[in-house]
Order: structure tokens, then C-alpha cells, then sequence
């Protein structure tokens, strides 16, 4: 998986399209992220033992494809790439060539 949970991401598709925010969970089986304050839906909650009724915010996950990685070095949209520093295989900006952390 290309992006990991911490990133930060610009979403480019769907109702949010052009919000940025961090990945809070990502599925790599089904290839899907959660972005903290994006894709949020309406639910309407009974009331059931302690838990409060009412209209709860719930986060609904977006497809990988659908957000691009903002570099922390140059501050831009960017892909990623891959390269071997010894025997370890480190993400790097595809704009600036820097590695890319959390």
C-alpha cells in the first residue's frame, strides 16, 4: 500500500472533492481509507441503553484511488515511489525525491 495511516491526503473525487485531511484507517483488503472530517454521512441513532439518541456524523470510507498523497516535504499533490536504502524498502516523493514519513 502506498498510503499509510498518518498521511495526509487531498481527496480528488466525490462530494469533499479538494479537502485535505489525515488518514485515520486504511482496509488494504478492500482498498479503502477513512479521511479524519471527510465523507460524513447523517445517521439517525434510537436512543439504546446509555447511548444517546439523536443524529450522529458517520464516517464512511473512501476508495484508495480517490485521494493522492500531499508530500510533507514540498508540500504538494505527488505520487510515490519506491527505493531500496539497504534492505529496507522506503516511499519516496515522485516532485522532489525526498523520503515521504509519517
Amino acid at each position: 500500500m502506498k498510503i499509510k495511516k498518518g498521511d495526509k491526503v487531498k481527496i480528488l473525487l466525490g462530494k469533499d472533492r479538494g479537502k485535505e485531511g489525515k488518514v485515520e484507517y486504511v482496509r488494504g483488503k478492500d482498498k479503502k481509507v477513512f479521511v479524519s472530517g471527510a465523507n460524513l454521512y447523517k445517521r439517525h441513532v434510537k436512543k439504546h441503553g446509555d447511548i444517546q439518541g439523536g443524529i450522529i456524523d458517520l464516517p464512511k470510507p473512501l476508495d484508495i484511488s480517490n485521494v493522492m498523497l500531499v508530500c510533507p516535504g514540498c508540500n504538494k499533490v505527488t505520487r510515490i515511489g519506491f527505493k531500496m536504502e539497504g534492505n529496507e524498502k522506503v516511499r519516496i516523493c515522485k516532485k522532489c525525491n525526498k523520503e515521504v514519513t509519517k
